[in-house]
């Protein structure tokens, strides 16, 4: 089962992420909510649309901007809608 790492803390953990672009993407529900705290970082991916960022903090440690999701995405993204991704030295074990 997928799970998100780091800082020795299970961020994610779900048998039902979808796979985009290699990463690895949580439904909602399998986010571990005391570890995220919304950040006011914004991207844009052509075919995805805008995608919102969370920073993690486990213990004290600060990881900015290292979770992402996509509130509202195009069209073609739509079975990630709300689903989040990890980086910056998240470990996502597949």
């Amino acid at each position: 089962m997928p799970k998100a790492i780091w800082n020795g803390a299970v961020l994610a953990e779900s048998d039902r992420c979808e796979v985009v672009e290699g990463n690895q993407y949580f439904p909602p529900e399998a986010i571990n909510q005391q570890y995220f705290k919304p950040s006011n970082t914004h991207t844009t991916c052509p075919w995805k649309g805008t995608a919102s960022y969370y920073t993690v903090e486990v213990e004290g440690k600060v990881n900015p901007d290292a979770a992402w999701y996509y509130p509202e995405p195009k069209e073609a993204a739509k079975n990630i809608e709300g689903y989040v991704a990890f980086w910056r030295g998240v470990e996502v074990e597949a």
